[in-house]
């Protein structure tokens, strides 16, 4: 496969994106339904709304990747870094560039926003992920902790 091209999901794409998303979830084991898959479409086509997001696509257009990404305060640093919230692969086109693609337009997206870093969580038994993540970053000191409300 070429390089796929990557840029934010258009309309149209609803139908792709949703796929991706809901392997998305259930790799986390997350229950996914039409309410919360119709409110991440809407944050990602509100021009207002802090979420943004990627598609990659193969050479047919049809989404085989995504990635969801948000500005993040730094405030000990004075300035913005980025958060990825989500990023999945489409498992037939796993390890054939996909995801690099997706972190290179989003590290793009980054340094013309001038961030100052892009941070991420993932889950601790997530081992091919991690791996891929070990390539490409530096895992950090810090530990996550959550309320829930």
């Amino acid at each position: 496969m070429s390089k796929p091209s990557i840029a934010p999901p258009e309309p149209s794409e609803k139908a792709g994106w949703r796929h991706l998303y809901n392997g998305y979830a259930e790799f986390y084991k997350v229950p996914m339904d039409d309410r919360i898959a119709d409110t991440v479409w809407g944050w990602l086509h509100d021009p207002a709304h802090v979420l943004t997001g990627l598609l990659a696509r193969d050479d047919g257009g049809t989404p085989i990747g995504l990635a969801h990404f948000r500005e993040m305060p730094r405030p000990l640093a004075g300035r913005i870094g980025g958060f990825l919230d989500d990023l999945f692969v489409a498992p037939d086109d796993r390890g054939s560039g996909v995801a690099e693609a997706l972190v290179e337009a989003m590290v793009a997206h980054g340094r013309a926003h001038d961030w100052a870093n892009i941070r991420w969580i993932t889950a601790e038994d997530n081992y091919r992920g991690r791996g891929f993540y070990d390539r490409i970053s530096q895992k950090t000191p810090w530990l996550t902790y959550e309320i829930k409300l």
